[in-house]
């Protein structure tokens, strides 16, 4: 079996199907995710030592497994299969050949689609790319191609970018891509691939190795005129003209092996994405505004925005709503547009309930059912779940038909699409009633009608008559065992036996010492199924002709199937048609739903932002929350650049992640969580948020700033939104304060966008007086101060949580370790220090004459260098002093005996090193 690749699971099916097992690792991962326990696991050829962990997964839960997987964990599949007879048994020992079966990746679902929706929706696109690089005097130019091979299309996109790939970074994120084709074999040596790669991990997208080779576009034009739907040759098209993003396109198609299947010609859609059409959003972007669900937000829906705004009742719906929230507008009159539909059912709410709840609820995902019906793989339970959609279509015209307000527009967007498919939709109607028993539908059976064939109609009546001597039979039996019929006697249809009948357990006493009469099939938990030798060949004469019934209807289902596979493009057009109308009512349910409800803010694109109380809208609605609203007002050449100060907790990284959301919002077309909102069009929010360090891919804290960081200095531009909280954290505060004042300088100089500054560094507040663009704001705070003895009570901070104009000029961060129950000698000992650091700063200030400076490191007795060496020697000394035997048992005289005897071995270099002498002067003598 060939070496796997890295995060990758092989699942191994057993009984054809009906259960799989797991092994090494894997075996751990699926005890862990969906068993949460490791009991599960046994261990082959040995013990827990020595043995190899597996466990199994019924074919329900291996479905779950599945879907989480591919869809939450990002991970790969691999099913494989036995060529060796299959076992009935749950054995997992014994030897066979094993053979890859099914295989699926987050961008490329299509060999287990049918297992991972069979019962709920595709609410995320399963979108993979492949990006071919190319650089020319130092100038990257990528060529990108990407697809959907589960609704069936292509696109193609060039562009130049620069050392930093924001632009292929905006580009992952505006698509919703899940995995991409790189050449990493090369990336050792190239170390523009090395870029790439770190975007795709920034983006958490699956990287998928591929061979330069794949490239090639020697056959990509034959390719495309086989694949596309359109029948101008390929090589007329303006694509043929992006000749780095075609090589991309060559390895996609090898990649997704859609020449294979011959249900792909013909079917696919082809276009050219615009880089510049929507707002550009980076990764830090999409993970500060929290636009999409994620395991860190946790389980909550309305942790999100998507989570927050996702009231579709289709999975179409759900899935357009993703893409518009990764795609904003940045025309005005499209925006407009959806505001005013959003406008119409806000107005309307009882309209609004009636097409959500009565037409929208049941309607199926056309798509995925036309691409059943394309690739051959339709059943009749698929004709009925379109037909049961085609009927509701009429209805669904006649409410949006009936409102007055903005006539026009809903006919632009909903009537004429509907009326202009209508008559197709209407042949389709009266073919399925027709032809099918809708009878039985509600029954679960789904059969061809019996009068609708002279041989079926003779069939049905052969089965009709073995039913009727069934039911007689069963009414026989009733009689003379005194069983109420259908109370107690109950006839039932087994899949092992046919039909038969049941008695409860209690009352098959009465079957005792008839053993001549009746024959005993099985004795279940729900009762005894018996027969008799009549029933028994009843049951074979309906059998017989029932299993005629299905081999002459199945000739009859396959034309069915065909003649309703002709109608795939109706359904496409018709499935676009619900998805935006279902985005649409959800935006209005949401504006109407919220705690306060959502107004419509005025689009201009004059680069003013004004929000007037303005809230957070996933904060607001989260328990036990009274968020406090606060305005927001940018003018250009007045107020473009906003620093925010104030204590931690108290709201700063709120009010600026809020301003990006709900401008975001306002460009999607959505209402905003304001009372007043006039929003300029911004082309791209980046962001510059949090600082938690990416040790596991080897970015500390400083160098994820740095790099996002750098990233805003290159892609901003006048009409950017920019959102920079807390920079400089990762390193000395002298560093980080420099930074912060060069970045926010180069900032107002050379960029001249909007941008929202939250810091510590209340110093940098004095850039007001050099910039009048510069506007402070803080977010207020009230501090008693307590009574305690010797006069150090404890303070007392109230969190106001709003913001006001001016500056905050205090730290607080003593004050928030009070709150937290730090232990008193400790929050006395740092506001002595930080008292002594004050004087120290204060000196230092004067004597250089900057007094927006803050505290310098030579005022400290030691350097740079000896505090990196003090702290290896520290580390090792405590690294060696925990790795004493028994130490954590020792008395206070053995401990502190090992103490001494420790520190006399590190004696000369703890005396030799200022920074170590430091330390232990702070928490006094070292003996």
């Amino acid at each position: 079996m060939p070496e796997k690749m890295a995060n990758t699971v092989r699942l191994f099916e057993r009984a054809g199907g009906e259960f799989y097992s797991v092994h090494g690792d894997d075996a751990r991962f699926v005890a862990r995710q969906i068993y949460k326990t490791n009991s599960v696991l046994k261990y082959l050829g040995g013990d827990q030592a020595t043995g190899l962990p597996s466990c199994t997964m019924s074919r329900m839960v291996a479905e779950t497994f599945l879907r989480e997987a591919l869809l939450v964990q990002q991970l790969r599949v691999e099913i494989w299969v036995s060529d060796a007879k299959r076992s009935q048994t749950s054995s997992l020992a014994g030897s066979a050949a094993w053979r890859l079966g099914p295989k699926a990746s987050p961008g490329n679902l299509q060999e287990l689609e049918d297992i991972l929706f069979a019962n709920s929706d595709m609410t995320v696109a399963p979108l993979v790319a492949s990006i071919q690089l190319t650089v020319a005097g130092n100038q990257p130019m990528l060529g990108v191609a990407f697809a959907d091979a589960t609704q069936r299309y292509l696109g193609l996109t060039e562009f130049m970018d620069n050392d930093l790939y924001s632009n292929l970074e905006s580009l992952l994120i505006q698509l919703g891509i899940r995995e991409c084709l790189l050449p990493i074999a090369e990336a050792s040596k190239n170390y523009d691939l090395q870029k790439v790669q770190a975007v795709l991990t920034r983006c958490n997208i699956v990287a998928t190795e591929c061979r330069r080779g794949d490239f090639q576009t020697k056959n990509v034009d034959q390719d495309f005129n086989r694949l596309l739907e359109d029948e101008t040759p390929f090589t007329m098209r303006p694509e043929h003209d992006l000749k780095i993003a075609l090589g991309a396109a060559a390895c996609l198609l090898k990649y997704l092996a859609l020449l294979t299947d011959e249900t792909n010609f013909g079917r696919f859609r082809l276009f050219q994405h615009e880089l510049s059409q929507y707002m550009r959003l980076d990764a830090s972007a999409l993970r500060a505004l929290n636009l999409m669900p994620s395991q860190q937000l946790g389980a909550h829906k309305t942790m999100s925005l998507f989570g927050l705004l996702n009231h579709c009742k289709t999975s179409q719906g759900a899935r357009l709503l993703n893409q518009w929230i990764k795609q904003p507008l940045l025309q005005l009159d499209p925006i407009r547009e959806r505001q005013t539909l959003v406008q119409v059912f806000v107005d309307d709410p009882e309209m609004l309930r009636v097409l959500q709840e009565d037409h929208l609820r049941t309607m199926p995902d056309l798509n995925r059912l036309a691409k059943k019906f394309q690739s051959g793989r339709a059943q009749l339970q698929d004709v009925v779940r379109v037909y049961q959609c085609v009927v509701k279509l009429p209805g669904l015209s006649t409410v949006l038909g009936s409102m007055a307000n903005e006539a026009e527009l809903l006919g632009k967007w909903y009537l004429g699409p509907l009326e202009q498919n209508a008559e197709h939709l209407g042949k389709l109607q009266e073919l399925v009633e027709t032809m099918i028993d809708l009878s039985r539908v509600d029954q679960h059976e789904y059969h061809i009608k019996p009068d609708f064939d002279p041989t079926l109609a003779d069939l049905q009546g052969q089965m009709q008559a073995a039913m009727d001597q069934i039911v007689a039979e069963q009414r026989r039996v009733s009689e003379q065992l005194h069983m109420e019929m259908d109370k107690k006697l109950k006839l039932e249809k087994s899949t092992l036996f046919g039909y038969c009948l049941r008695l409860t357990r209690t009352e098959a006493s009465c079957l005792r010492n008839k053993r001549s009469q009746y024959i005993e099939l099985s004795v279940q938990k729900g009762g005894v199924l018996f027969t008799t030798a009549a029933l028994k060949a009843l049951n074979q004469d309906y059998r017989a002709a029932s299993d005629e019934y299905q081999k002459v209807q199945s000739t009859l289902v396959k034309e069915v199937l065909g003649i309703v596979g002709t109608y795939c493009t109706v359904f496409e057009t018709v499935n676009g048609t619900v998805a935006h109308l279902d985005v649409i009512l959800s935006l209005a349910y949401a504006a109407i739903q919220a705690p306060i409800p959502y107004i419509r803010p005025t689009m201009t694109d004059s680069g003013v932002l004004r929000l007037v109380e303005a809230r957070h809208p996933c904060l607001e609605v989260q328990d036990e929350v009274a968020f406090i609203p606060n305005d927001v007002a940018f003018a250009r050449g007045q107020t473009e650049f906003q620093i925010i100060t104030g204590p931690n907790m108290a709201g700063k990284s709120t009010f600026i992640r809020q301003t990006g959301v709900i401008v975001l919002m306002a460009q999607i077309g959505s209402f905003v969580p304001c009372s007043e909102a006039e929003v300029g069009l911004v082309d791209c929010i980046l962001a510059r948020v949090g600082a938690g360090d990416n040790q596991l891919k080897g970015i500390s804290t400083f160098m994820a700033e740095m790099l996002e960081t750098a990233a805003i200095l290159k892609t901003a531009t006048d009409r950017s939104l920019v959102i920079v909280d807390e920079l400089g954290r990762g390193t000395s505060t002298h560093d980080g304060f420099g930074l912060a004042w060069a970045i926010s300088e180069y900032i107002l100089d050379q960029i001249q966008c909007l941008c929202l500054f939250a810091t510590h560094f209340h110093e940098l507040t004095a850039l007001a007086d050099q910039y009048p663009k510069v506007h402070n704001l803080h977010v207020m705070a009230h501090v008693n101060q307590g009574h305690g003895s010797g006069g150090d009570g404890k303070r007392e901070i109230t969190l106001l949580y709003k913001v006001k104009p001016g500056v905050c000029d205090q730290s607080f961060g003593i004050h928030v370790a009070e709150l937290a129950n730090f232990p008193p000698s400790v929050v006395s000992l740092a506001r002595r220090k930080a008292d002594e650091l004050e004087d120290f700063a204060s000196h230092a200030a004067t004597e250089s004459g900057h007094p927006h400076l803050p505290p310098e490191k030579s005022t400290l007795p030691y350097t740079s260098d000896d505090e990196r060496q003090g702290r290896v020697v520290i580390e090792q000394f405590m690294q060696e002093f925990g790795a004493i035997p028994n130490i954590a048992t020792m008395d206070a005289a053995q401990t502190q005996a090992a103490v001494q005897a420790h520190y006399q071995k590190y004696a000369t270099d703890i005396q030799g090193n200022a920074y170590v002498r430091h330390v232990l002067q702070t928490f006094g003598p070292a003996n």
